[in-house]
């Protein structure tokens, strides 16, 4: 054994070497595969979740979210969540807020002021209007507008708003039954879109069953709410799904990889769109309406197969017996509506809104849609239902020959946003003029009471 002195103190060096040597000599500690694997699982598992819960602060930080504004309704399929809010980003890009009562607007009292002139307002996305700001939306134009209207004496004006995506009139009858008469309105106002209200109304067109119809029966027009028993509903009332709309509601990241996947469906829609559009595009400019609205007109959204897109049937006289249907439904449940308002002592009325074609501010582009689709005049649904109303003695205004012919004098797009524009809904100028031109209508309306 060698001893090596170092300033007094001495070190047995060869043992201390000999051992470290049988140590680096010794065979290696050996775990069993499982063991191995469940190591490195755990560090995967680990770097995953330190990496999910950085990205969570960090969207939390920027403010990202992307929430679901719809829940389902026992009455009506699905309706707007009370006290939702976050950020619209499917067309537009708008931060939303659904008011305590289930509304896109703010809060109103049940019980209606002295003083004031309230409008209830039924309709679908167009109302609902997600796509601009809540001060932007066409009934706030209109709401404020009428407040300097000498017709109405002063009184305060309240528009509450009961648009919900892809609503029907079906489901906007409900929506008069359940929820809008406790709000005491002076005027119900029905937005239709023309450009889908009608198939909403017809099962075979819609291709849903998760929503309520009025059928016939027996010549009566009667609900049929079977939906409530459907498996897809049910599920949607389950404790499980309810948890999962919990944990989309509390998480970005889960929001975020939701919207991936919407913005590659949407990406994947409009890359079909334009191929099955080539030849017309190089005539017309952006692609010809192929209903855009359907991919953002909430979760019962119709399908839109065929050439020419069957919403955009409603452009011709029907030919068979489904859209023959079709109309049936949506005129008796119009008279409908009109029977419950008037019994009820309120004005009822009726504007038909624009479809993105309708008002394209170029008329050779509407002509080369037209014989695409085997239209003879645009406006047809607007006129049928204005016929209608004069018939069975109920007031109907058609916004679109106006806000045509504003389009056609400025060269501008009423409709749709970014690389979309012309088709989809409103954009801000689209809901300006509407609202602009719905509030001197009414004024004007209030003046020969």
């Amino acid at each position: 054994m060698r001893v090596y002195c170092l300033s007094g103190v001495f070190v047995r060096y060869s043992i201390v070497s000999e051992q470290l040597s049988d140590q680096e000599n010794a065979p290696p500690l050996r775990w069993g595969w499982k063991k191995r694997l469940a190591v490195k699982l755990s560090l995967v598992a680990g770097g995953v979740l330190i990496g999910l819960l950085l990205a969570e602060v960090a969207l939390r930080i920027v403010g990202f979210s992307f929430p679901t504004f719809y829940a389902p309704d026992q009455s009506r399929g699905y309706a707007l969540r009370p006290g939702m809010a976050g950020w619209y980003r499917k067309e537009g890009e708008t931060y939303v807020r659904i008011n305590a009562d289930g509304l896109r607007g703010r809060e109103h009292a049940p019980a209606k002021p002295p003083g004031t002139f309230r409008i209830a307002l039924l309709g679908d996305s167009y109302a609902e209007a997600l796509q601009v700001e809540q001060s932007d939306a066409f009934w706030s134009i209109t709401e404020g507008q009428l407040r300097q209207c000498a017709s109405l004496g002063g009184r305060e004006v309240e528009v509450i708003n009961f648009g919900v995506s892809g609503y029907g009139t079906a489901q906007e009858l409900i929506t008069l039954r359940e929820r809008v008469w406790q709000y005491e309105p002076d005027l119900v106002l029905l937005a239709v879109t023309t450009n889908n209200d009608v198939t909403d109304n017809s099962r075979a067109l819609k291709k849903t069953d998760e929503i309520p119809y009025f059928t016939y029966r027996q010549e009566q027009l009667a609900l049929d709410d079977s939906f409530r028993f459907d498996n897809a509903f049910r599920w949607r009332l389950s404790a499980p799904s309810r948890f999962g709309r919990w944990v989309r509601d509390s998480s970005r990241v889960i929001q975020a990889f939701h919207q991936a996947q919407y913005s590659l469906k949407a990406f994947s829609a409009n890359r079909r769109a334009r191929r099955d559009n080539s030849d017309e595009a190089a005539h017309v400019g952006p692609p010809l309406q192929q209903v855009a609205n359907a991919a953002v007109t909430g979760p019962a959204a119709a399908e839109q197969p065929g050439d020419v897109g069957i919403d955009n049937l409603v452009y011709q006289t029907p030919r068979d017996e489904v859209w023959q249907n079709a109309w049936r439904v949506t005129e008796e449940l119009l008279m409908q509506m009109r029977d419950e308002v008037e019994s009820r002592g309120a004005e009822f009325l009726v504007v038909t809104l624009s479809n993105g074609i309708q008002v394209y501010p170029d008329k050779a582009a509407r002509e080369a849609f037209m014989r695409r689709v085997g239209a003879e005049d645009l406006f047809y649904p607007d006129r049928r239902i204005k016929a209608l109303g004069e018939r069975e003695h109920f007031a109907v205004d058609n916004l679109v020959p106006e806000l045509q012919a504003y389009a056609d004098q400025h060269k501008v797009f009423l409709h749709g946003f970014g690389a979309n524009v012309g088709n989809g809904h409103w954009n801000q100028l689209g809901h300006r003029i509407a609202g602009e031109l719905l509030a001197h209508k009414l004024c004007e309306s209030q003046g020969k009471q």
